[in-house]
């Protein structure tokens, strides 16, 4: 969950409304994250397997849900991924202040590139490779966290403009983008689930995962972004009303620490930024690569993504694909980025999930639940409700981009479907 999102994303989200209300994003965006985090919860504990949402929606709604699902993760997972090339780029203007468009693309192709090469190898490798970006990553976010603390000026930090609070339409569609932007930084919330059949006591381990760090990782990002604007002036990085944001949004966090310690130390601070935002790609095109190998080795999606290596043995045809189209998304601006893998999700991964629990309350009242989801159904309906506000504050031509990749899924199962392979497992319970 920690790692370039708060870096790239303070800008757009202080945009978003045009001041310092916009970290009411932060917290409503954690009210939707615990109480859907309680829907991941519940699943993942009566169904500790491999696969997370996979084998929640295949084994309540069978193998089309299954396959709906790897459809759109393959459509917003390179998205999510491509946030990081943005970010990426985005910190390389600060010791490259000349860099074109052009170049920039470069830049992001060139760290899609270097990743793919360090992942084409065996998992052992890799696991030493993850603990050494992992650990750079920790220490630029702690920077960040403990500079700020000591030189934060409430004056600046909560320098709201003329009816900040105005409650209008307007307000709200700029609340949703917040949230949006919010939700974001969280993603991750849930990752245990995916690998729920190595966990042990799933009934106690999962929601206590799943919520100790949905409530420490909103206080780390609320906290950061405090104090940047606590020492950068937020309407020096936020555009006038009427003007459009710049793309990609300026490198807020080195401006921070340039204030505090001067250019020198900024560009040294920055080189730590994009090793942060390089740790997070590398991180997600590892664990998304798998995602649609996984389901082909089922018989559940297209059999062409469950190839492995001849001889190192991992899917090199899923990492590819994935790495290849992320890079490609990296070339969108930013929020749309942001828009579109959250849009895309929510319909049938976030939504889905909620029917799917409700389903199984329903009509399997005698599964067994370890954990069961505190106050239901009334957790269930605050995720609902938040799941649709913040697909209906989306713009239309995302929502448009939503619907269709949904309606591009359904014509390709019809077509894959009765050519598919026998399901390895049980497609119902």
């Amino acid at each position: 969950m920690i790692g370039i999102g708060p870096f790239i994303t303070i800008p757009v989200l202080m945009a978003a409304m045009g001041g310092p209300q916009a970290m009411l994003g932060w917290v409503v965006g954690l009210v939707i994250a615990c109480a859907d985090g309680l829907v991941w919860s519940e699943l993942g504990a009566a169904m500790p397997g491999s696969g997370g949402s996979y084998v929640y929606l295949r084994e309540t709604f069978g193998r089309a849900m299954a396959f709906l699902f790897i459809w759109q993760f393959l459509l917003s997972g390179p998205l999510e991924i491509a946030s990081g090339y943005i970010g990426f780029a985005q910190y390389a203007r600060y010791l490259w202040p000349s860099m074109t468009e052009f170049e920039a693309r470069v830049v992001m192709a060139g760290a899609g590139a270097l990743i793919l090469a360090l992942l084409y190898r065996q998992i052992t490798a890799i696991g030493r490779i993850t603990v050494a970006l992992w650990v750079g990553t920790l220490l630029t976010v702690g920077a960040v966290v403990v500079s700020g603390l000591f030189h934060f000026n409430p004056k600046l930090a909560f320098d709201f403009p003329p009816h900040a609070f105005g409650f209008s339409l307007g307000f709200f569609m700029g609340l949703g983008a917040a949230v949006r932007v919010g939700i974001y930084d969280y993603l991750g919330y849930y990752d245990i689930c995916y690998i729920g059949d190595e966990v042990r006591e799933p009934g106690r381990v999962i929601p206590r995962s799943i919520l100790i760090s949905l409530v420490t990782v909103a206080v780390i990002y609320m906290t950061m972004n405090l104090v940047i604007v606590g020492v950068v002036p937020w309407r020096e990085f936020v555009p006038a009303p009427g003007t459009p944001a710049p793309d990609p949004p300026p490198p807020v966090v080195s401006w921070f620490i340039e204030r505090l310690y001067g250019i020198r130390v900024a560009r040294m601070f920055t080189v730590m930024v994009l090793w942060t935002a390089f740790a997070s790609c590398f991180c997600l095109v590892l664990g998304y690569s798998r995602i649609p190998y996984a389901a082909a080795r089922d018989g559940n999606f297209f059999r062409l993504f469950g190839r492995v290596h001849p001889k190192r043995n991992f899917p090199h045809f899923s990492l590819l694909f994935v790495g290849a189209l992320a890079i490609l998304c990296s070339w969108l601006p930013l929020m749309t980025v942001i828009d579109a893998l959250l849009t895309t999700r929510i319909l049938v991964q976030f939504i889905g999930q909620i029917g799917a629990l409700v389903w199984l309350r329903r009509r399997r009242p005698n599964l067994e639940r370890p954990f069961r989801m505190w106050l239901y159904p009334l957790p269930a309906l605050i995720g609902l409700l938040g799941w649709i506000f913040l697909f209906a504050t989306t713009g239309q031509k995302t929502i448009l981009y939503a619907l269709a990749a949904l309606g591009a899924g359904i014509v390709f199962y019809v077509v894959w479907s009765p050519w598919a392979p026998e399901a390895s497992r049980s497609a119902r319970p």
